[in-house]
Order: structure tokens, then sequence, then C-alpha cells
């Protein structure tokens, strides 16, 4: 059976290591990952987690490579490409793509996916997964939201867009940062009918 092939977009919400986390379980699931970072998700990493990004797709690519420690065959998984990259296969609804996650899904991304725009290689991919139907699964991460925000929301589900907020939840006993992480990792990766580990599912105690 063929891999399975996924977008992942990280825009300029806070949340870097939501990403990160997420990337590491899909390579590790042998899904072969197509990965683009906003100039705001650079500045992101910055700031949070004290990681200035390098520029262009092969040193960015190094640099995770190392930071998640990947195997070889993990690291011939990662596709990364520049944001204007208007040739790269996410760009094109030929190319054997079977979804895209946004994570995290800035309000700017949220509207401008929403309304159609194509001004980067991240819009253009999610203008793609739409009109071909497929799976997508975006992750706000912002408080409160506006009722302009609402809205986009609500546009994108009623296309058939998943939207899962970056809410973790408590019931699974969170003792560090990573447990609330692993939390919204594991809901997306059962979003795009991933097996996932991460979690013990809700009343999995009581089996």
């Amino acid at each position: 059976m063929q891999a399975k092939e996924l977008i992942v977009a990280i825009s300029g919400a806070s949340g870097f290591s939501y990403a990160l986390r997420l990337v590491e379980c899909l390579l590790g699931a042998g899904v072969r990952v197509h990965l683009l970072v906003s100039d705001a998700a650079r500045e992101v990493s910055r700031l949070e987690m004290d990681w200035p990004l390098p520029e262009g797709h092969e040193p960015l690519k190094q640099a995770l490579v190392e930071r998640l420690a990947l195997s070889e065959s993990h690291a011939r998984n990662l596709c990364l490409y520049d944001k204007r990259d208007w040739t790269s296969p996410v760009a094109s609804g030929s190319a054997p793509i079977d979804g895209m996650i946004i994570c995290p899904c800035s309000t700017g991304t949220l509207a401008a996916v929403a309304n159609g725009m194509s001004t980067n290689l991240i819009e253009r991919a999610a203008t793609v997964c739409l009109k071909e139907h497929r799976r997508m699964v975006i992750v706000p991460r912002e408080t409160p939201v506006s009722a302009i925000q609402l809205e986009h929301m609500h546009k994108l589900a009623q296309l058939g867009v998943r939207v899962l907020p970056a809410s973790p939840g408590f019931y699974h006993k969170p003792e560090s940062v990573d447990d609330l992480i692993d939390f919204i990792v594991a809901r997306i990766l059962q979003q795009v009918d991933l097996p996932q580990d991460l979690i013990k599912p809700w009343g999995s105690q009581h089996s």
C-alpha cells in the first residue's frame, strides 16, 4: 500500500511546538510530509523556542533532522519548499497528496484560506486541497475569537474542513507541557485516520 502523503503548514500563530511534535509523529508513522513554514512561523520559533530557523529549505530540513533526531529513512520522507515554489507538488491538484494540516493556524491564514486567496504556497496548497475535496485539518490557536474569525471557521467547516482548536483536555492527567502537546497531536492524527498511542482513549481505563 502506498504511504500516505500529507502537507503540514506551520503559520504564525503561537504553538510552534505543536507543529514540531506533529511532524515527528507523522514521519514516525511512515507518512511522507510536505512541510511549509511561513515567515511569521519562523519568528514564533525564535520567540517561543529560542530557535532561529535557517533560511532556505535545505538548511531548514537539516536543522529539523538534527532537532528531531530523524533516522535516514524518516529524513527522506521530509520534503520542504520555498514559500513561492509554484512548481512544487503541493501547488497542483495532479500530485497524489492525501490531505493538509495547518498547525498552528493563524487568524490571517484562516482568513486567507476561507476566502480562497493564493498569495503564498500555504494558501495555494490549501486552495488545491479544498477544490480536490481532500482531507484538511486546521488548528487555530487564538483566544478570544471575533465574529469574523468564527465566520471563517464556520465557512470552512461547511466545506468539510476539520476545525481542531489547540485546546488540550485534562482528563488524561497531564504532568507536563509535553503531555498537553501530545493531547492535541493525538487528536490531529485521529482526524487524518492515523493510529496514535500518545494518549489513552476516553473510557479505556474501564476496558
